[in-house]
Formats: C-alpha cells, sequence, structure tokens
C-alpha cells in the first residue's frame, strides 16, 4: 500500500477516479446504501460469546509461517512456495481455492506473473461479503537505511492480513455460516515505485493485483460489501476511519467500528479520521463497484505508518497476539452479524 498523507515521501491521491461532483455526491448519498440499510437497526440481539471464539495463537503461526519461506517477492522462491501452500491451505479451510494468474508490468519495466489466491464459502448463496489481503512483500527496504535494495520478510505488512483471515476460517469451520464469504490474496500490491526511484512517475503502480482482479473478474453473485486487512498485527496499532472507505462505505465503517467498541476494543479502533490511501480496497471500490473498507495501521495526527514499515525491521517481533485478536473478533462480529441477518 501507499500512504498519501502530508510528508514529501507519500503522495496525495486526490482524484480518487472520479471527479469532485461525483465525490461529493457519493459521500451524500452513502448512508442510503441497499448493502448497509441494516446497519442501523439498533433492536438486534448482539452476538453471542460462543461465536468470537477467534485463535489469535493461530493467527500468529499462519503469519509465522508465511514469513519462513522468506521474502514473497514476485518472482522469488519465497514467493512460489508461499503460494503452493496459501492455495492449500485454502482449500482447507473454505469451499473451494484457486488461482487467478495475470501478467503485469511493474514501474522498472520488469515482466511478472502475479498470482491471486482466491476462495469461497459457500458458494451458492448469492448473498456474500469479501474479505482480501494482500499476501506479496515489498521487494525493496526503501524506507531502511541498512540494504535498503534487499526485499523484506513482510510479518505485518503483508502477513498479518492474511494470518487473520485464514483463522477467521478456521472459526467459521468450527461454527459455520451460511453466509458466502469471497476471500482473495491480492498479488504484486507492494511493488510500486519508490520515491527516490529516479524514474518519472508511474500512475497506478500499486496494488497491481486488485486492479486486475477488479477488472477481470465476473462475480456468479457480486459480494454486498468487503473488507480489506493491510497491517493489522502490529502491537497497539491504531485503526482509522480512511478516507476512501468512509466516502464509499461509510455506514460499514461506523458499523465495524461500533462492534469494536462493544468489544472493548476500542483503544485500537479509534473514532479518529485519516486521510486516503492507494491500498486495494480504492479499485475494489471504482472498478468492481463493490463497498469496500480498509483496516489499516495508521498512527494520530497524519503520525504515517509504523516505524518499521517498508524496512528490514518488520518481522515477527513487529507482531503482536492482542492486536491479532482484537482485528478478528471485530470481524467476526461483523460477520456473524450479517449472516444473522440475512437468515
Amino acid at each position: 500500500m501507499f500512504n498519501a498523507s502530508l510528508t514529501a515521501m507519500f503522495r496525495i491521491y486526490l482524484g480518487l477516479l472520479i471527479s469532485s461532483t461525483l465525490f461529493i455526491s457519493s459521500c451524500q448519498n452513502k448512508d442510503e446504501s441497499p448493502s448497509e440499510q441494516h446497519t442501523s437497526d439498533t433492536n438486534a440481539q448482539p452476538i453471542g460469546s460462543a461465536l468470537l471464539s477467534f485463535d489469535e495463537a493461530l493467527a500468529y503461526n499462519y503469519i509465522d509461517t508465511q514469513v519462513a519461506f522468506g521474502p514473497r517477492k514476485p518472482g522469488s522462491k519465497g514467493h512460489r512456495e508461499c503460494a503452493l501452500w496459501l492455495v492449500k491451505t485454502l482449500s482447507e479451510l473454505s469451499d473451494t481455492a484457486y488461482v487467478q494468474e495475470f501478467d503485469a508490468i511493474t514501474f522498472d519495466a520488469k515482466r511478472h506473473k502475479g498470482k491471486n489466491i482466491l476462495g469461497k464459502l459457500n458458494p451458492r448463496n448469492p448473498q456474500r461479503i469479501l474479505l482480501c489481503a494482500h499476501w506479496d512483500t515489498r521487494p525493496m527496504a526503501d524506507q531502511d537505511i541498512k540494504a535498503p535494495h534487499l526485499p523484506i520478510l513482510g510479518a505485518n505488512d503483508a502477513g498479518s492480513g492474511v494470518g487473520v483471515i485464514l483463522a477467521l476460517l478456521k472459526s467459521l469451520k468450527e461454527k459455520p455460516i451460511s453466509l458466502g464469504i469471497d476471500i482473495v490474496f491480492f498479488d504484486l500490491e507492494d511493488y510500486g515505485q519508490p520515491q527516490n526511484s529516479g524514474l518519472p512517475p508511474m500512475k497506478d503502480d500499486w496494488c497491481l493485483g486488485s486492479q486486475y482482479w477488479a477488472k477481470n473478474t465476473q462475480h456468479t453473485f457480486l459480494p454486498r460489501w468487503g473488507i480489506l486487512l493491510d497491517m493489522v498485527g502490529g502491537k497497539d496499532a491504531t485503526f482509522l476511519k480512511e478516507e476512501t472507505s468512509v466516502t464509499y462505505a461509510a455506514n460499514l465503517v461506523n458499523r465495524v467500528w461500533g462492534h469494536a467498541q462493544s468489544l472493548s476494543y476500542s483503544h485500537y479502533f479509534l473514532n479518529e479520521p485519516m486521510g486516503a490511501i492507494t491500498d486495494d480496497h480504492l479499485y475494489i471500490n471504482t472498478i468492481a463497484g463493490i463497498p469496500t473498507i480498509d483496516i489499516i495501521h495508521y498512527k494520530l495526527n497524519n503520525g504515517g505508518f509504523a516505524d518499521y514499515w517498508h524496512t528490514h525491521l518488520d518481522n515477527m517481533q513487529s507482531v503482536d497476539k492482542p492486536t491479532l485478536k482484537a482485528v478478528g473478533k471485530t470481524l467476526l462480529y461483523t460477520i456473524h452479524e450479517e449472516d444473522k441477518y440475512m437468515q
């Protein structure tokens, strides 16, 4: 992902691929989105604690397994081996798993064979939601002063989102739901152009896997909404209400943050705004038309991402089990609430 905040190293994504008039209209009309109309039902019974059993140790182990493959830089041995493991693991936790291959050219004019890894839970149910994360890792540690040309391990930035989703699926396997879930692990998210590359800026150089998926995936049943997880395992992480998420799915943002508050996780999910960032959810919203939010670690007061972001310190030491639990249980609450509503 790429931050669009105030510092010189971050680009501000102002256009959101739509005109300012459409932007304002989207903000004004989002509360009437058919996919979220039930979110204001204050009479709904809370989800029982028995359904909110999330194994943060399992999520941690899933992250550790990914990191053990080494950097998942596209074209590397770690990338190939991790892809095989992801397909195998996803096939065990969902009803189907498969690979969507695509060709991509990155900012450095290199050609890559990308692999989006997809799964489905309850594929015949037309009432569906989307859970997604990216699984590739940054091919260069461009925010590090040591060996900036080498790829990073990406424990939090890539591994954590995948680990939480896999652990969620394990919970749902033990306590099944009827709601349909589409799962996507995007490739080539993190191969965007570094600021100091010396090359002319390239448009849409980040999130190549989600761009391809959004343009080329035909849905038998379109998901009602989606949640993207990115950097959701850091110690004392703070998740702010990201601008693009609020623009396209304001009710869903408020709903998820409300669930976190009811579960006593409001110190993670802060009721604070942050600017728009270029992440996979941008293209899911603007191309695929699925209202999707981004849960991503970001510091207050435009403080940016974690200090170890895009450095070699993004290893297993950056991952914190209590944060994984907070995110996992909050999502379980949201999923079971949706499942209850759709029955």
